[in-house]
């Protein structure tokens, strides 16, 4: 087992439970419907990487290698910035503030995330 992998993983499926919640309550009546779609889209993808991170945990007692230490890396910065910032362009849209620089972070934690999943397959490849 991998502790970290397996307590942020929890941790941030927990966190995408609130955060599910808070959307579909606090913020359905505050933001237009394609902002809410964007603040949905991140807790959804929180929720996938949520569990690729316990999945990384566990994989770990079979194939204790670096790259599942970096997968659980990339899904933690992957989270932070995919969804982070889809949350704050979401938000920061009920007051009318331009997203300004937030927007190209988005696509830095899906690349992230990326890197995360590929972290497993070459780290499960190379234990033959």
């Amino acid at each position: 087992m991998h502790k970290p992998a397996i307590t942020s993983g929890a941790l941030f499926a927990g966190l995408a439970v609130v955060f599910g919640a808070f959307g579909a309550h606090a913020l359905k009546a505050k933001l237009p419907i394609d902002q809410l779609a964007i603040f949905q889209t991140g807790v959804q993808y929180q929720y996938y990487h949520s569990f690729a991170l316990l999945i990384t945990g566990i994989l770990f007692s079979a194939y204790p290698v670096k790259q599942l230490k970096l997968a659980t890396i990339f899904f933690i910065v992957g989270i932070l910035l995919f969804s982070g910032s889809l949350y704050a362009m979401a938000l920061l849209s009920m007051n009318s503030v331009g997203i300004g620089p937030v927007g190209i972070i988005t696509p830095i934690g899906g690349l992230f995330f990326t890197l995360g999943w590929l972290s497993i397959l070459f780290g499960i490849l190379k234990r033959n």
